[in-house]
This record gives structure tokens, sequence and C-alpha cells, in this order.
């Protein structure tokens, strides 16, 4: 097995996790479809959700190239709405989500 293949045991080694809060004009735009849209595209799994503040929370799991690409986009002028800040973390991918949601 390839070292970019999953297992049903979860994340392979090189797998990460992306938990990222936009902020700006990102909440009845599209944001969220167009983030799963893209997440999907690149192979990721995970979540976006709208928060009770006016933000959206982003988690996606998967290599860390596409995962790098995700972030990227966030931060640029791609995205419906107006993104103006993105705060982000990586970690060690936990391979709880099977295929990518919108919540």
């Amino acid at each position: 097995m390839g070292r970019h293949e999953r297992t049903q045991d979860g994340p392979t080694q090189d797998s990460v996790r992306l938990d990222a809060r936009v902020f700006g004009m990102v909440q009845g735009v599209g944001f969220r479809y167009w983030t799963m849209g893209t997440a999907e595209d690149l192979g990721l799994s995970g979540e976006v959700k709208n928060l009770d503040d006016g933000s959206v929370s982003v988690v996606a799991e998967g290599p860390q190239p596409q995962v790098r690409k995700l972030l990227d986009w966030l931060n640029s002028d791609r995205t419906p709405g107006r993104v103006e800040r993105v705060d982000s973390s990586v970690s060690e991918a936990g391979g709880k989500y099977r295929g990518f949601g919108v919540g």
C-alpha cells in the first residue's frame, strides 16, 4: 500500500489536521459549500460550519500538501464573501472523518 493511501484503520503517517477559523463576511455567501467542494477536490475529509459569532470553522484532514492547498485557498481572494483573517493550526490527524460535510 502506498504512503498516501488510507486504510480503514485511520489516517496515513503523513496525514495532518487543519483547524481553521475564518473571519470576515463569510456567512450567507456560499462559503461553506465552496469550502466543501474545494476540500473534496483535494481529497480531504472533515467539516465546515458556521459559528454563532459570524465566523466559520473548518476542520480538514489529509496529506499535508493537500491541507496546505486548502489553507492557501482560504487565505486567497478566490473564496466567496470577504475573508478578513484566518486563524489556523495544524496537528496530527485523528482519522475521525469519512468524507467532508457541512454543519
